[in-house]
């Protein structure tokens, strides 16, 4: 069964960064852009460096692609599908994130 899942405050959010919440025992990185009011959401974890750290990388845009620069190897993920842009055999969990009366959700289901 889905259920969307409150996280947090949109205040509580770092604009045009990540943050990271313990969803159902698993990291997963947010990230807020302001300016379009967008949101991500997608594992902390980069399977490359092997370390719970997305939420820490550089967010920007590279051929058109939101994305997020993880901070060991610098390789980039993408926001909205999670795809890596360096190594296309590689790819990481992305889930459903809403902003409801100011409030961050995410689809519960989906990290079951």
């Amino acid at each position: 069964m889905q259920q969307w899942f409150d996280i947090c405050d949109v205040a509580d959010l770092q604009p045009n960064a990540g943050v990271c919440a313990l969803v159902a025992q698993q990291q997963v990185a947010i990230f807020y852009l302001p300016a379009t009011q967008q949101l991500y959401a997608l594992s902390n974890f980069d399977p490359i460096g092997k370390a719970n750290v997305l939420s820490r990388g550089i967010i920007g845009d590279l051929q058109g692609q939101p994305v997020v620069a993880s901070p060991l190897y610098k390789q980039h993920f993408n926001l909205q599908t999670g795809a890596c842009l360096e190594d296309e055999t590689i790819q990481i969990p992305v889930y459903s994130v809403r902003m409801q009366a100011q409030r961050v959700e995410i689809l519960l289901g989906e990290l079951a």
